[in-house]
């Protein structure tokens, strides 16, 4: 007959291990617990929030940043970090619109993205094969890229104003079915292609490798700095396209047009899941903790509150996510080689 500290053992043993699961199953899913809650107090609590206009003008809202997004989701699950996803916005749009007077849209739009991922070449090419650390490679770009904005722009906004520049305007911005509009459209395409891409290949998953342990990712034979330079393209890549079409539906680039993308984005990507450690996060989970974001935004403005109220309230949601995250990885610890498939043979001897 088991004694009293052996029967204790094994309810304790029992405790710990149905905490770690649902602490591990708030974790998976805690963007979705967090957006669900955001959306259900402003649809019974802000004024004028629950309606199509409002909720499209969220989708339209999001589709930048959701886009830019992608690609930096990518390049913290590898474990770097990406600074010029903000001027690539900016200098993406300013080159759309700039040569569109030229070439055309059919060309400028081409030569934005082409110039984002060969932005993207460069930084992955720095941080892979020179070696240099990918926040002060992307910091450093970052100032050289505001640095050529400027001398293109000469300091000022790029503005269309032609009819067919307008044209395009309106059919990016115009509603195909409730809330979507065709730039909307691009960016949820985008999305669902890169969740798929990510979950589902062997190349995406060879990212999570990477990002979870590079030497091991090494010994499984993946081409490791192939890996970190295709990161870095395709961040390049997806914030050149998220700042083209901002450009081209509102017709105008201005020099402060990414500014705000670079925190935003940060911030929406960590409280998705995504560790800055690398190896873990999602494409789409970032997608709903931009959506979340957004609503909690523009319920604010519905509520007649400030500016440094949406600032103090995002940066509290952050710093909550973070120790959160930081006490699950301590309570995951501290379980570490407990077995529950023996709580089994454990109760027999009672």
């Amino acid at each position: 007959m088991p004694n009293h500290y052996e029967v204790w053992g094994v309810t304790m043993l029992k405790k710990n291990i149905n905490k770690a699961s649902l602490l591990t199953f708030a974790d998976k899913n805690r963007i979705y617990i967090l957006f669900n809650f955001v959306f259900l107090f402003m649809t019974l609590l802000a004024p004028r929030f629950f309606n199509v206009f409002n909720l499209t003008t969220i989708m339209r809202t999001l589709a930048m940043n959701a886009t830019v997004a992608i690609g930096f989701t990518i390049i913290l699950i590898i474990g770097q970090i990406d600074f010029t996803i903000g001027t690539v916005v900016t200098l993406s749009g300013i080159i759309g619109l700039g040569l569109k007077e030229y070439i055309g849209f059919g060309g400028s739009v081409p030569v934005a993205i082409l110039a984002g991922g060969l932005i993207g070449l460069i930084n992955g090419l720095l941080v892979a094969k020179a070696k240099i650390v990918s926040f002060i490679v992307t910091l450093g770009m970052m100032t050289i890229l505001q640095g050529a904005i400027y001398t293109f722009t000469g300091g000022n906004t790029i503005s269309l104003s032609s009819d067919d520049a307008f044209a395009v305007s309106d059919w990016l911005s115009n509603m195909i079915f409730p809330l979507v509009t065709p730039r909307v459209l691009i960016t949820l395409v985008l999305v669902t292609a890169a969740t798929i891409f990510m979950k589902k290949t062997r190349t995406g998953r060879n990212f999570y490798m990477l990002g979870g342990n590079k030497h091991t990712a090494w010994l499984a034979g993946i081409n490791t700095d192939k890996y970190t330079i295709a990161a870095f393209i395709l961040s390049g890549v997806m914030a050149a396209i998220g700042g083209v079409f901002f450009a081209m539906e509102s017709a105008a680039a201005t020099l402060n047009m990414g500014t705000s993308s670079l925190m935003y984005v940060i911030s929406a990507t960590i409280i998705g899941g995504t560790a800055m450690s690398g190896g873990k996060g999602g494409v789409f989970k970032t997608f709903v903790a931009i959506m979340m974001l957004d609503v909690l935004y523009n319920g604010i403005i519905l509520f007649g509150l400030g500016n440094e109220v949406k600032i103090f309230i995002a940066g509290f949601i952050l710093a909550s996510v973070v120790l959160y995250e930081a006490y699950a990885i301590y309570k995951h610890e501290k379980i570490v080689g407990q077995r529950p498939e023996l709580l089994k043979e454990l109760e027999k001897v009672q």
